[in-house]
């Protein structure tokens, strides 16, 4: 409420502007407010604020440079990286847009155009030092080690008591494979800073790859002392620990990471490694079984749990998890051998022989390739798989494309799209805290809901706001209505089809909606809301006729994009009733974006991307449509598009945009 109400405020402040030297002390009011959002964190607002500056000064470059750092900070980094390329057009010697550009392209992975802008910002102001450090950051990213090292010397000449030039100037050493300096770097770091963990960590990290596990972990040890929450060090304790035949204190120092972070599956993993080698099997497996969770797609989870199954004498479950190790990398022929033993264990002789021949084919093939580098560890048979693995292994993949394929939406946080707009019911004092609550409809629209005598009344796409009790007493009112009109009236029809979608009684809501165009049927309106009330219809019936989702919460359709389901529900009816709506409304924003909804969650995503992208050319604040769209764009493995999209409905208002592009910036691919 507090952004909508200091928005319309900033709004009318420059509206009302009637002179030059009024407007100018009025941005620089307004810059200030941007500021101070920022600094209180409040990305979102600051963005509000500076959209209101930049609608009256579309070349402001400041405001620019300013919400590209807001987008920034909000994880859209392709948002940010438009923003700081618009600030440097209007601005061509604006050093800190081409230097947070390129840190942006840095965590995008784009460092030839980062190391671009970094030139470019040193050439302006080569009395900075931030940029020769971040330069150094992505020359080591880029593997440039020689010319990394170069920026942090030059860093460190502004600036010694730096900690991270140290630690990443180490680590330049270390690639190139000069311990001697790496470990200069990293006593370096420590004696700038004994306070710090990070060092102490880079250190002992060093000592556990030579094998000196006990100078190693007294670095743990110090890290953890200086910050008993310092994941990294926790977990190369832990590992260290176990080299040292210490199980129980690994076991402990892996719980910890747990608790502090309940999402690491490496610490989940490694865990069930270590309770394995002491005979702890049954919490070994239920540790892996919440690592099958995490990480799904992922070859050591199921080849070990097999084993551990197959210790607890449960062959079945064994014989299941290395079928899905298979799955998962069929060249895997050590799953192949152990699966042949389980099955002649259950006189599955055929299975059995099948396994084996196949697992002799992919020992054969391999030693043919041995001195092929591309070959993969999975299909030596000599190798083992009950390793522990490093705080840097990729144990859990979780990028946009594979969540949608393989999940499905509803599975995937979040991931779903914005509902249809229809006529609804709202509380004028319940506004929702982003900005698609300040947008207003057409004059058609607002002509339509002025014929009504009803406060409440409004087109939106959000849920009713309205307590159940409520709903069913105005649901009454109008029945009442109904019965005592004289003669048949097609307001109180959809009236009465409203309350009934409301309080999900669907087939009346429909029955009073037709109702309601055989009377008018020249209402596209009308149209619009049983085009709604019958999406949600199936989609209720696909709830209770699906076993997957026999308890439904929400039942927008738009949340069954790409769901695998039993059986195939049509959405034709309501897709034809909205075809109507745009046949009597050619210029409804909404009418186009309800048929997209419908045809993406119908399968059709071409046509969806078409319906959105002319919603956008009729109303170019829509942020839902651009949310749908770049949902719809990811499906489609348009990637790069699809985030933009997101980043503008980020700008518009749409505030779960920017969890998306945190959770699956471009940048962790």
């Amino acid at each position: 409420m507090r952004r909508l109400l200091t928005t319309m405020l900033l709004l009318c402040a420059v509206s009302l502007l009637p002179e030059r030297a009024e407007a100018q002390y009025n941005r620089n009011y307004i810059y200030w407010m941007g500021q101070q959002r920022m600094v209180d964190n409040e990305y979102s607002e600051a963005i509000d604020i500076l959209n209101v500056l930049l609608r009256h000064d579309a070349k402001d470059f400041d405001a620019y440079f300013l919400r590209g750092i807001a987008k920034y900070n909000l994880g859209d980094l392709l948002g940010a990286d438009m923003d700081f390329s618009r600030a440097v057009e209007l601005n061509p010697v604006y050093t800190g847009a081409y230097y947070y550009r390129a840190i942006t392209r840095t965590r995008l992975g784009n460092y030839d155009d980062a190391l671009s802008d970094f030139r470019q910002a040193i050439e302006l102001r080569p009395d900075l030092p931030d940029p020769y450090y971040s330069r150094g950051v992505t020359r080591l990213l880029n593997q440039q080690f020689e010319e990394a090292i170069k920026d942090f010397n030059l860093y460190i000449r502004y600036d010694k008591r730096h900690v991270g030039a140290y630690i990443n100037r180490g680590l330049s050493y270390l690639y190139l494979g000069d311990t001697i300096n790496a470990y200069e770097n990293y006593d370096l770091a420590i004696r700038t800073n004994r306070e710090d963990p990070d060092g102490y960590n880079r250190r002992g990290a060093l000592r556990m790859e030579q094998r000196r596990y006990d100078e190693a972990c007294a670095d743990f040890n110090m890290a953890v002392e200086c910050d008993s929450t310092y994941l990294p060090a926790l977990f190369n304790r832990a590992i260290v620990q176990n080299y040292l035949d210490r199980p129980m204190l690994a076991i402990e120092d892996f719980g910890r990471v747990i608790e502090l972070d309940p999402q690491s599956s490496l610490s989940y993993f490694n865990r069930a490694m270590v309770r394995s080698e002491i005979g702890d099997y049954n919490n070994a497996l239920a540790d892996l079984d919440v690592v099958a969770q995490l990480s799904p797609d992922n070859v050591l989870v199921f080849y070990n749990r097999a084993i551990l199954h197959t210790n607890l004498g449960n062959v079945d479950a064994a014989i299941s998890d290395y079928s899905r190790a298979i799955e998962l990398y069929p060249d895997f022929a050590n799953a192949y051998l152990s699966r042949a033993y389980l099955r002649r264990s259950k006189h599955d002789v055929r299975g059995a022989q099948s396994d084996e021949r196949t697992a002799e084919r992919k020992i054969s093939e391999h030693r043919s390739r041995l001195n092929d580098k591309s070959s993969s560890i999975y299909a030596d048979t000599t190798q083992r798989f009950d390793k522990l693995l490093s705080f840097d292994s990729h144990l859990m993949e979780r990028n946009f494309e594979r969540i949608a394929s393989s999940r499905g939406v509803d599975d995937a946080n979040n991931l779903t799209l914005i509902p249809m707009f229809r006529f609804t019911l709202l509380k004028q004092d319940s506004v929702a805290v982003d900005r698609r609550a300040t947008r207003f409809g057409t004059q058609r629209v607002r002509d339509f809901r002025d014929k009504f005598d009803n406060d409440l009344l409004r087109l939106d796409c959000r849920n009713t706001n309205i307590d159940p009790d409520m709903l069913i007493e105005i649901d009454k009112r109008v029945e009442g209505a109904l019965h005592n009109a004289e003669e048949a009236n097609w307001m109180l029809h959809f009236e009465r089809g409203i309350s009934q979608l409301l309080i999900k009684q669907y087939t009346n809501a429909v029955n009073s909606l037709t109702e309601a165009i055989r009377l008018n049927p020249t209402n596209p309106f009308l149209y619009l809301n049983r085009a709604a009330a019958r999406a949600e219809m199936i989609d209720f019936i696909s709830s209770i006729d699906n076993s997957y989702q026999s308890v439904t919460i929400d039942s927008d359709p738009s949340k069954r994009l790409h769901t695998t389901v039993k059986r195939t529900y049509s959405y034709d009816e309501a897709i034809e009733d909205m075809n109507k709506v745009i046949k009597l409304y050619p210029e409804f924003a909404e009418g186009y974006y309800n048929r997209a909804n419908l045809m993406a969650i119908s399968g059709k995503l071409p046509e969806a991307y078409d319906d959105y992208t002319r919603a956008i050319e009729l109303d170019a604040n829509m942020g839902e449509a651009y949310y749908n769209r770049g949902l719809v764009q990811i499906f489609m493995k348009d990637t790069r598009k699809g985030c933009m999209d997101l980043s503008k409905a980020g700008e518009l208002g749409i505030a779960s945009a920017y969890d998306i592009l945190r959770q699956f910036r471009i940048a962790e691919h």
